[in-house]
């Protein structure tokens, strides 16, 4: 999948009022959108359109990034500029925007004159372009600061990446194969309202286009999984050939799959494969090397939380699927694994990644290899969408810190130890009382703030315990 730049149109607003009273002026405002995008380089790729002086100039250049593969729009008033020239693009653009409330110079100085007063009075521009948003009931962003500033380029990329993973989820497909777990209430969704509000689509595949897949598999398509993991990653000699060439099938069918129908998601419940009757083992392994691609991944069917995390991968980077196992109120944490599957480009980075022979009992099936590892110590951030009634969606974060803890010797899958930063006790009274299900996706470092931009940009209520 790769890491996303997100793209980002810039709209330059301004009027052909002060053309004459100071010539050059366009140019020289033009000059200045181009310096903004450019000092935007590091946070993506900030693409300024001609100064926009009349609606026509508007229309030309929404036009071009709603057509262009844009993920949004960085709205900058170049002068001031009549609000009702954009109005209506700004409001139905199905783009997300902010306003950039920015000028040339970040002081006012006694060596001002009127054309200095000129290019720098974007201000009473923004607030005219507010006001037609927010009558028009446009969600959109603010962001008020001196443009050359580490806190403006901060906030802003913040901003482009929840654009680029709210565009992502428009045209996102999530995958299930088989069927969702049983009576499993808290992964339920309305897949009717899911795709209309926020844009996922949900799919099924039967698991025989998997087992069909594993049969296409080329010895050399599985050497490579297979040399990949022997490079990288400590291999449990218990684990027989058979058993690695028939987990590499399974990968490479898997992601042939995503690759074909163009999936950037996918959840499989173990019954579905278990009880399918073609299949020898679970594909953990798979799961956990998927997600460390840049694929959404969830168990059991929860296609909410497949689509959470592909949300992660292009917001924040490098996510990973786990869920709430026990409390442990010595160290005001709970620990925190799955069955088997994890991102392992979340492990310590001073402990290798182990590929294990794991018996399990669940799914009745033969020994799954499975990737072992525990968490990277230091803040961390989970989150979780809850599916209320209708078309409503509430995501709960809370952010923390994995720690330091010993091993835990007998257990065979990703692990670590989260201790919320409002305490265990505060952390889950909010958690269960904001109705959050028990899977989540974790980023490591402390993202709560990138989580409430998404919420803004798509509409989602925002609850952090």
């Amino acid at each position: 999948m790769g890491v996303r730049r997100p793209r980002i149109g810039v709209l330059g607003i301004m009027q052909d009022l002060y053309d004459d009273m100071i010539p050059g002026i366009a140019q020289r405002q033009e000059g200045y959108a181009a310096e903004l995008a450019s000092s935007l380089a590091d946070v993506g790729d900030f693409i300024p359109a001609k100064a926009v002086k009349y609606r026509e100039d508007a229309e030309r250049a929404m036009g071009e990034f709603e057509h262009s593969g844009f993920d949004g729009v960085l709205v900058v008033m170049l002068t001031y500029g009549p609000a009702m020239r954009v109005a209506r693009l700004l409001s139905e653009s199905r783009l997300p925007v902010c306003l950039a409330n920015i000028q040339p110079e970040p002081a006012v100085t006694a060596a001002w004159d009127m054309a200095d007063m000129t290019y720098n009075q974007g201000v009473h521009g923004a607030q005219d372009t507010a006001n037609a948003m927010v009558r028009a009931g446009r969600r959109f962003s603010v962001i008020t600061d001196d443009w050359k500033s580490e806190s403006f380029r901060a906030d802003v990329g913040r901003w482009a990446r929840a654009a680029a993973a709210i565009t992502g989820w428009k045209s996102l497909k999530t995958a299930i194969f088989g069927y969702a777990m049983n009576d499993m209430g808290d992964i339920r969704v309305d897949e009717s309202a899911l795709v209309r509000t926020l844009g996922p689509e949900i799919l099924a595949v039967a698991p025989g286009d998997m087992y069909r897949g594993m049969q296409a598999v080329t010895d050399a398509q599985a050497a490579e999984v297979i040399a990949f993991e022997d490079a990288r990653f400590d291999i449990d000699p218990r684990l027989s050939d058979e058993e690695r060439q028939d987990h590499a099938r399974m990968q490479v069918a898997i992601e042939q799959i995503l690759i074909e129908r163009g999936f950037g998601a996918y959840t499989a419940h173990f019954d579905a494969i278990g009880e399918d009757g073609r299949f020898s083992r679970l594909p953990l392994a798979a799961a956990s090397s998927l997600m460390a691609k840049g694929y959404g991944y969830a168990a059991e069917g929860d296609v909410l939380t497949a689509c959470l995390v592909a949300a992660g991968h292009t917001l924040i980077g490098d996510a990973h699927f786990t869920e709430m196992y026990a409390m442990d109120f010595p160290s005001d944490s709970v620990l925190m694994s799955h069955m088997g599957e994890g991102n392992w480009k979340i492990a310590r980075a001073d402990q290798t990644v182990r590929l294990i022979k794991r018996p399990l009992g669940i799914g009745r099936l033969a020994d799954p290899p499975t990737f072992l590892f525990q968490y990277q110590p230091g803040p961390a951030t989970l989150a979780t969408l809850v599916s209320l009634e209708g078309e409503r969606f509430r995501l709960v974060v809370a952010e923390g810190e994995n720690l330091d803890s010993p091993p835990l010797p007998a257990l065979e899958m990703p692990y670590g130890q989260f201790r919320p930063a409002t305490g265990l006790r505060a952390c889950l009274n909010g958690w269960l009382t904001a109705g959050g299900p028990h899977h989540e996706v974790m980023n490591l470092g402390h993202h709560a703030a990138d989580w409430r931009v998404f919420c803004q940009l798509s509409g989602i209520e925002f609850v952090q315990v």
